[in-house]
């Protein structure tokens, strides 16, 4: 197996178990970001997730049931006095992993696509108020500034293609 030198050598493996394509499979598109930034700000009615999305009934339900099943939300039975019973829907832990990207993915709004006056929400720390960075750093905790500052290498699923498997 040939070691993966940077971008130069990912043709030697194969790409059906790409962690960014499977992830994507379960979030990549608009009302899963939009629901699970109401998730985050303590939104869990489905009423109340269909008014601040402005989803579609359907395709809001659709959605529901797809970030049940990855497990990134979960059902919890509530019932108002004189009415039926209803679910609520509450993050995960999983789903709370989520909340790193899309805190990045605002940031990256904030900077790139905002109004001219600035962002419409900033996040700040509850204990301090200081406003929240990111940032990302190695197991050694060295600052990781750039895509120059990283070198992929195949992971311990990396499979290798056809051709490089038989190489060597």
């Amino acid at each position: 197996m040939r070691a993966m030198d940077g971008v130069t050598d990912r043709s030697a493996y194969r790409l059906d178990n790409c962690s960014i394509e499977r992830t994507l499979a379960v979030l990549g598109e608009k009302w899963t970001f939009l629901v699970l930034r109401e998730a985050f700000n303590g939104v869990r009615r489905f009423a109340d997730l269909q008014a601040n999305t402005g989803a579609p009934r359907q395709v809001l339900s659709a959605r529901l049931t797809r970030l049940v099943e990855e497990d990134l939300l979960r059902k919890v039975p509530y019932q108002e006095p004189g009415q039926r019973q209803r679910d609520e829907y509450r993050l995960t832990q999983k789903g709370v992993d989520l909340y790193p990207i899309l805190v990045s993915l605002m940031h990256w709004g904030d900077r790139y696509v905002s109004d001219p006056e600035g962002p419409p929400v900033l996040l700040t720390h509850r204990d301090c108020g200081a406003l929240i960075e990111q940032h990302m750093r190695c197991t050694k905790g060295h600052e990781v500034a750039t895509p120059r500052d990283v070198t992929p290498r195949p992971g311990p699923s990396a499979r290798p293609t056809t051709a490089s498997a038989t190489v060597g």
